[in-house]
């Protein structure tokens, strides 16, 4: 697990006494958990206190400058932190500015955010402000309509047979998770199954973002689409049934059948 996995997480340290009474494994677990606590004190300290020097790093948190260098080589490595000449205001003096160290943009996204807040917010605010649910759903479908370019030229270079694999891994590409299969049968067709989705939690209050997203699948396949299940509604994962169209239909029926036995069933 890296660091930026860990910080949310508070690693309980045990005693040394308590240390003596327990096995070597657990020993070795205890003080890998007590690693892992001061490594993510180092960082929220930097997050608290703003790009910090070594020195200063060890003053406030009771540690040797060797051990904060220990944890700071850790973090650069997992791309937590980052070191920087330290900013000079007004005459800077003799010597080599000090080095500081400072959250990277993967470092600060590891601790707590409140973009899905700020989203459920701005779009609350679009739906009071601005015209209701209907321009929500304006702004959805400009969103979506907006990463779609890179969808449409993914599906364009492929096959008629191919373009739901085409849209799957464009998807992912946003962080979709995305994967296209055989629908069960006795329907014809396919299944796209997104594993992942970044907006969920507003989705969740907004669903005019699901719905624009399925208008727009439909629009890049050419077909009428069906959302089965969504993540935002509590599903495991979001669903989208793609009819076999016409020209999808002269494929080899023997191929829908042999995936047939791992499509199966809706995920959700």
């Amino acid at each position: 697990m890296s660091v930026s996995e860990e910080l949310r997480n508070n690693g309980v340290v045990k005693n040394v006494g308590e240390a003596r009474e327990t096995p070597a494994g657990t020993r070795q677990e205890e003080f890998a958990t007590g690693e892992r606590s001061t490594r993510n004190r180092v960082a929220r300290s930097i997050l608290d206190h703003g790009p910090s020097t070594v020195a200063e790093l060890a003053g406030r948190l009771g540690l040797t400058q060797a051990a904060v260098r220990r944890h700071l080589d850790a973090l650069v490595t997992d791309d937590v932190v980052e070191a920087r000449e330290q900013r000079v205001y007004g005459a800077r003096t003799r010597g080599r500015p000090a080095k500081v160290f400072a959250l990277t943009d993967c470092g600060r996204d590891a601790f707590d955010q409140s973009y899905d807040k700020l989203a459920v917010d701005a779009l609350r605010w679009i739906a009071e402000r601005e015209g209701g649910p209907e321009a929500v759903a304006a702004f959805a479908r400009a969103r979506v309509a907006a990463q779609a370019s890179a969808y449409r030229k993914a599906i364009e270079a492929v096959g008629p047979d191919q373009r739901t694999e085409a849209l799957a891994k464009a998807l992912s590409m946003d962080g979709y998770a995305a994967t296209a299969r055989s629908a069960p049968l006795p329907h014809k067709g396919e299944q796209l199954c997104q594993h992942h989705c970044p907006v969920a939690h507003v989705a969740e209050r907004f669903p005019q973002l699901c719905e624009a997203e399925t208008e727009i699948f439909a629009e890049l396949l050419g077909t009428h689409v069906q959302r089965l299940a969504t993540i935002a509604h509590g599903d495991g994962v979001c669903t989208t049934y793609i009819p076999q169209t016409s020209q999808t239909s002269q494929n080899d029926h023997s191929s829908n059948n042999a995936s047939a036995s791992t499509a199966g069933r809706n995920p959700a």
